[in-house]
């Protein structure tokens, strides 16, 4: 189980990773940028093929690792095909009737040939509804979610983050209910959303555009309804309101407002909850990690109330609902006054100051030395390397050298990607092997993490210029290192993979600083990641 989870997670990463240097190089001259308009924040084309990148990415590593199950053929393809239209779209910019055929197609795939549907609905308490009853509540449920997170998309990262936080929840429900398949489809989609968020976070480089949200959208509406399914060890089907969350919940809000004012709900304006939280006066990173908060909060809700009836978690769910738009309906009319504070601070004393300096030459310096160290340290502890781990470093070592040599203007992207790939098969093997239970080799381990984790934290206090910042991306991968450790009703393997995401966090926050701080050097970086895939390679014939 563990092996499976990993794997489409890793894959999903990698793949994204390498697809969105070459689709961006080529994004204007296949059409695929976004252009500044009145609703957008941003000022300056950007590509829009995130979608693609993660939605290939996730669909490939699932096809590959998830187990057999009649329902994935259907649910595979009815998400390629709304893909395929999300694709259309970013490049001719449909209207809302065609996007709504694609949507209606997707959707008769997955419910007519898979069988994907509702069993049972909110106060409908017999042990299974008629089909004629859920189907056009199946239908309105998809539709509605392959939409809410195409309309909650206004903010650099903001889309990507929720649906990353909504797959988390899904994952962790389907792992409660021993659900294999869910958990590996959700896996698949988390990793290729990790890949993607780290090139869309505030300032994007990329939009995940059309492609990208309807089929978070669609997929996130699918996996609830399968957690819903009496076969599947179920959840109230209501669950999948809280499990959605705020995409859901703000786009059932804004098109109400819209008919509301006698408008077409399908015509955009800027009512959105973003919309609402920069009118405030918060800057972006400010709104989009208050947006985390708060879909974080609604999917704990969800976990809570899991064995509730429908009328407590419905009555929870508009009250969580009421509460949060009264609060902006009097922010707006002013009953709520936000002051800004100054966030700077002088230091005014100058031996600080100088020692600051110091240690923004310093830390970033040391901590070039000690990763190197720390990965040939654990290049040689897996006791055993899998062939088919072997096989794929060794595909990746491939591709990271052909990216670096034939791709210069992108070689910092395929470089990120084989040091995060290569360091999580590195540390993978590690975990799975006995060597880590060796009292000196643990604590020669740990020594090593606890010096890059403190050279990190050095490096980014006392950052100058252009190097690496925090990003909402970043809170949000640091959220899930504290939170997954305290998730009770874990098995024994599953504190493993919370350590082992607790290291490869470490690592990746110092592979940032590297790659901003040595700009001049990202052939050298290149060759420790080179060095890593090709080590891994050749342990796996000894």
């Amino acid at each position: 189980m563990t092996s499976a989870v990993f794997f489409s997670f890793i894959t999903s990463l990698f793949i994204c990773m390498a697809l969105i240097p070459p689709l961006q190089l080529n994004a204007s001259r296949w059409s695929f940028m976004d252009l500044p308009g009145d609703r957008k924040v941003h000022a300056n084309p950007i590509p829009r093929i995130g979608g693609i990148a993660f939605g290939f990415a996730a669909l490939l590593s699932i096809f590959f690792w998830v187990p057999q199950d009649p329902i994935i053929p259907p649910v595979l393809m009815s998400a390629a095909i709304i893909l395929g239209f999300g694709i259309w779209d970013d490049r001719a910019n449909l209207n809302y009737r065609t996007k709504l055929v694609g949507q209606l197609l997707t959707v008769f795939v997955v419910v007519v040939i898979g069988g994907v549907h509702f069993e049972q609905i909110p106060f409908f308490y017999e042990e299974e509804a008629p089909f004629w009853l859920t189907l056009p509540v199946t239908v309105v449920f998809l539709v509605g979610a392959s939409n809410a997170i195409n309309l909650s998309d206004g903010l650099d990262g903001l889309a990507g983050g929720l649906a990353f936080l909504t797959f988390a929840g899904i994952a962790y429900l389907a792992y409660l209910s021993h659900d294999l398949t869910v958990l590996v489809l959700s896996s698949g989609f988390l990793g290729g959303l990790l890949g993607f968020l780290r090139y869309n976070t505030y300032p994007a480089r990329i939009f995940m555009g059309d492609a990208g949200s309807q089929l978070l959208g669609f997929s996130m509406g699918v996996l609830v309804i399968l957690l819903s399914n009496p076969s599947r060890y179920p959840f109230p089907a209501s669950i999948g309101l809280l499990v959605l969350g705020l995409p859901f919940l703000d786009t059932i809000a804004v098109m109400g407002q819209r008919l509301a004012r006698g408008r077409s709900p399908f015509i955009g304006d800027r009512n959105h909850v973003h919309h609402k939280l920069l009118a405030l006066g918060l800057s972006h990173h400010e709104a989009v990690i208050v947006i985390y908060a708060i879909q974080a909060v609604m999917v704990g809700l969800a976990y809570l109330l899991r064995w509730q009836s429908d009328a407590l978690i419905l009555t929870m769910y508009s009250a969580f609902a009421a509460a949060m738009f009264a609060l902006f309906i009097a922010t707006e009319r002013g009953s709520i006054l936000l002051s800004g504070t100054s966030k700077g601070r002088v230091l005014s004393d100058s031996k600080l100051a100088r020692a600051g300096l110091w240690l923004s030459e310093m830390a970033p310096r040391f901590l070039a030395v000690v990763v190197p160290l720390f990965l040939v340290f654990n290049l040689f502890l897996p006791g055993r390397v899998p062939m088919d781990v072997g096989y794929a470093a060794l595909s990746l070592f491939a591709v990271v050298l052909i990216g670096m040599w034939f791709m210069p203007q992108h070689r910092s992207h395929f470089v990120r990607g084989g040091l995060y790939v290569g360091s999580a098969f590195l540390l993978y093997m590690g975990e799975q092997s006995d060597m880590p239970d060796v009292w000196p080799i643990y604590v020669t381990q740990n020594t090593f993490l606890a010096l890059i984790a403190l050279l990190v934290l050095l490096s980014m206090r006392f950052s100058r210029g252009n190097r690496f910042q925090t990003t909402p991306l970043d809170y949000l991968i640091v959220f899930f290192a504290l939170i997954v450790p305290l998730l009770p009703e874990m098995r024994a393997d599953m504190p493993t993979l919370s350590i082992l995401a607790g290291k490869l966090i470490v690592l990746f926050f110092s592979f940032e600083l590297l790659l901003h701080t040595f700009v001049d050097r990202i052939k050298q970086l290149g060759f420790l990641s080179l060095w890593v895939l090709f080590g891994l390679g050749v342990r796996a014939w000894f």
